[in-house]
């Protein structure tokens, strides 16, 4: 509810506009929670749950405007995004997609766009020097990145019709990942705008047991990710730098106070074999 509040408390005056709401078949009662608001809200209800890259790609088949502003139900618009991300498509013919600033609950800077994961980057991971040589989310002006979170993500509908929109295989994670390099690849830009501010409350579980099947999501699509844009050699080599990153948190993790170095195992565990396990996609075909 305080998404689509944030949304009508920083719509542009004069600004044409349509709200979608996709409920992914749950059993919380979120979707009589949005119908009682009325208005003119859009509610798609799914009977069986899909996947977040499924899930963006029906809401913006389903919009009628240039723009498509994708935004996670956890993410809250601050005043003058909206407008800001509009400006840069408009000023930018080849810009398929823009990528606001997030703030963590706090209201400070979480990193929110990258450079496409390789062996570079993994390498970079491995050295602890990815905030300096990954992260593109910094600065105080609109610049070219490879990568921006979708949490709130706005989409030139043109260019996410001419690829094909987001691939399904991406259940969730790295889904907007691969989305941007098929947008680069057809020449088409992505922008972090820093002035377009969105408060992400983040909901990853530290416990374990809870957060398991979103740590196999995440490294089964990031190994997905490499296997589709690069080479079967160059995936073996990020799992293991992975899998290395991972385990010497881990090791660190025992001896320094509130981190969770069984979390970073199992971290470890599953960058070095992501093909093991159930993750977010299994979890969900159980409660079809």
């Amino acid at each position: 509810m305080a998404c689509l509040a944030a949304i009508e408390g920083t719509h542009p005056a004069g600004m044409e506009r349509e709200i979608l709401v996709l409920d992914n078949a749950s059993t919380d009662g979120s979707a009589e929670a949005v119908r009682s608001l009325g208005g003119d809200i859009r509610l798609i209800v799914l009977e069986q749950r899909a996947g977040k890259a499924a899930n963006d790609s029906a809401l913006m088949r389903e919009a009628r405007g240039t723009y498509c502003l994708l935004l996670n139900e956890d993410s809250e618009l601050r005043p003058g995004a909206p407008e800001a991300l509009v400006a840069v498509l408009v000023a930018d013919p080849r810009a398929g997609a823009a990528g606001g600033r997030l703030l963590d609950a706090g209201g400070h800077p979480t990193p929110c766009a990258w450079r496409f994961p390789g062996v570079g980057t993994a390498l970079a991971g491995a050295l602890f020097l990815h905030r300096l040589l990954t992260v593109q989310s910094r600065g105080t002006k609109v610049r070219p990145v490879d990568w921006a979170q979708s949490s709130a993500l706005i989409v030139r509908r043109e260019a996410a019709d001419e690829i094909g929109y987001l691939d399904p295989d991406f259940f969730v994670y790295y889904d907007e990942c691969d989305f941007c390099r098929r947008l680069r690849d057809a020449g088409w830009r992505t922008l972090f705008v820093p002035a377009a501010e969105a408060v992400h409350h983040d909901q990853l579980a530290t416990d374990l047991a809870a957060g398991l099947p979103r740590i196999v999501e995440f490294h089964r699509n990031r190994d997905l990710y490499m296997r589709k844009h690069h080479s079967r050699p160059a995936a073996a080599v990020v799992r293991l730098l992975t899998a290395w990153s991972y385990a010497l948190r881990a090791l660190a993790a025992t001896v320094l106070p509130g981190h969770p170095a069984r979390v970073y195992w199992a971290h470890a565990r599953q960058a070095l074999l992501p093909g093991r396990g159930e993750g977010l996609r299994e979890s969900a075909s159980r409660r079809r």
